[in-house]
C-alpha cells in the first residue's frame, strides 16, 4: 500500500535499523523503544490486522522472524506484542510483532 508507513520501510524508501529480514518479513528497531531491545516484525506483504494473516500466508513467517530477533539479539526471556485495532494500541495498520526484552518486564494484568 503507498501510503503504509511500514509497506514504504519494507521498499527502502524510508529507512530503518535492520535486525533481521528474509523473503517473507523485515524486523527493525522501534524508533520509540520501550526496552533496551525493542524490535518490530513486519510481514513483507502487506496484511491490516491479525484478521488476514491466515489467509495472506504470513502467521508463520512472522512468529519464525520473532524467533530470529531473539536469538540474534541473544535474549533468553521476552515479550512479544500484537497489537490488533485502534483501541489496543495499534497504529500502524500493517499487522507487526513488537519484540521486548533487555530487562526485566512487570506482570501484565
Amino acid at each position: 500500500m503507498a501510503n503504509c508507513v511500514f509497506c514504504r520501510i519494507v521498499a527502502g524508501e524510508i529507512p530503518s535499523t535492520k535486525v533481521f529480514e528474509n523473503d517473507e518479513v523485515l524486523a527493525f528497531r522501534d524508533i520509540a523503544p520501550q526496552a533496551p531491545v525493542h524490535v518490530l516484525v513486519v510481514p513483507r506483504k502487506h496484511v491490516d490486522s491479525v484478521q488476514g494473516m491466515e489467509e495472506a500466508g504470513v502467521a508463520a513467517a512472522l512468529l519464525r522472524g520473532v524467533a530470529a530477533v531473539a536469538e540474534k539479539e541473544g535474549l533468553k526471556s521476552f515479550r512479544t506484542i500484537m497489537n490488533t485495532g485502534a483501541e489496543s494500541g495499534q497504529t500502524v495498520f500493517h499487522f507487526h510483532a513488537h519484540v521486548l526484552g533487555g530487562r526485566k518486564m512487570k506482570a501484565m494484568g
